[in-house]
């Protein structure tokens, strides 16, 4: 019998699959058991009332999607009186995707979750900031230390860092939230991007730009769980583009200890269940007796180089 169980920063997890922010909620109860998850990762909330951007808020892109949501949220108060309410007879551990303007904000509102029935905070770093000019915390190592020690210090629950791939060195921003108390890295959220209409010459999105999710930017998160993998010592959660088990299993090859499904779910409501299950076969498969040993074990070393001769 084939060990799903993981470690995720104290986390211990029943298997390595859980939800991506924002493409999950109650309602998916009635297509499977939320029991079968490693996790629930909840839609990001936030402090104040947000009604979202302006429509349309998702296009379909080539080989991915556009979306900018906004963030619509209800509040805390409303989040601790009704969503929790919804996730308490699950098994599986609730991991609360939260955001915020300011470091301070951030941490205030960390501080309101400090109650029974969340497991987690997973700290969506990669949201604009506006006291450094509308850049994401996680763009630059600097503002993510300094977002990341304010919400150490509002709460003891586990702390996942939620990463963007918008910036040039992701390796640097992944030590600066390891050495300044997050528990866990989730690599990486959406790549900032847009698209216009040919026909009516207008942007397909209400507010121009948005993020890119979906099988097309699977190889460049990948590439920064790889990054990531190598600069810090604390797990490590997958995301961006994964639909298929192979998915899955090349981001635990790279370094992933636990992996998100997003994009998928939209397609395909069970996709998770389809990596969970997949998971079990692939380790029967190869003799592998716990999930675990896949996590760092792509063949990286000793590759050779061709040796290229100048022509005469």
């Amino acid at each position: 019998m084939v060990d799903l169980r993981i470690d995720l920063g104290g986390l211990m997890l029943k298997n390595p699959v859980m939800p991506a922010s924002g493409t999950f909620a109650e309602g998916l109860a009635r297509v499977f058991s939320f029991d079968r998850l490693g996790a629930i990762v909840t839609k990001t909330i936030t402090a104040e009332l947000r009604g979202g951007n302006p429509t349309p808020r998702v296009a379909e892109v080539g080989q991915g999607m556009l979306n900018s949501i906004g963030i619509p949220s209800k509040g805390v108060p409303y989040f601790i009186a009704h969503t929790i309410r919804e996730y308490e007879t699950c098994s599986a551990p609730l991991v609360v995707s939260v955001s915020a303007p300011t470091a301070e904000l951030f941490a205030d509102v960390v501080r309101q979750l400090n109650v029974p029935g969340i497991a987690a905070i997973e700290a969506n770093i990669s949201c604009p900031n506006i006291e450094e000019d509308g850049k994401a915390f996680a763009m630059r190592a600097k503002s993510t230390a300094a977002v990341v020690a304010q919400l150490r210090k509002a709460t003891q629950l586990p702390l996942w860092a939620k990463l963007t791939p918008n910036t040039g060195d992701v390796a640097a921003v992944a030590r600066a939230a390891e050495e300044n108390g997050a528990d866990a890295l989730v690599v990486a959220n959406t790549v900032l991007a847009m698209s216009i209409d040919t026909e009516t010459f207008l942007p397909r999105l209400g507010s121009i730009m948005g993020g890119y999710s979906g099988p097309a930017i699977k190889p460049i998160a990948l590439r920064m769980v790889y990054q990531c993998a190598k600069a810090v010592d604390i797990p490590i959660v997958g995301c961006g583009g994964i639909a298929t088990v192979e998915d899955a299993i090349e981001y635990m090859l790279a370094g992933a200890t636990a992996v998100q499904v997003g994009t998928a779910t939209f397609v395909k409501p069970n996709a998770m269940l389809d990596v969970i299950d997949g998971l079990t076969a692939f380790c029967d498969r190869k003799g592998i007796s716990r999930v675990s040993e896949l996590t760092g074990a792509v063949k990286d070393r000793g590759l050779q180089v061709d040796k290229l001769e100048a022509l005469p």
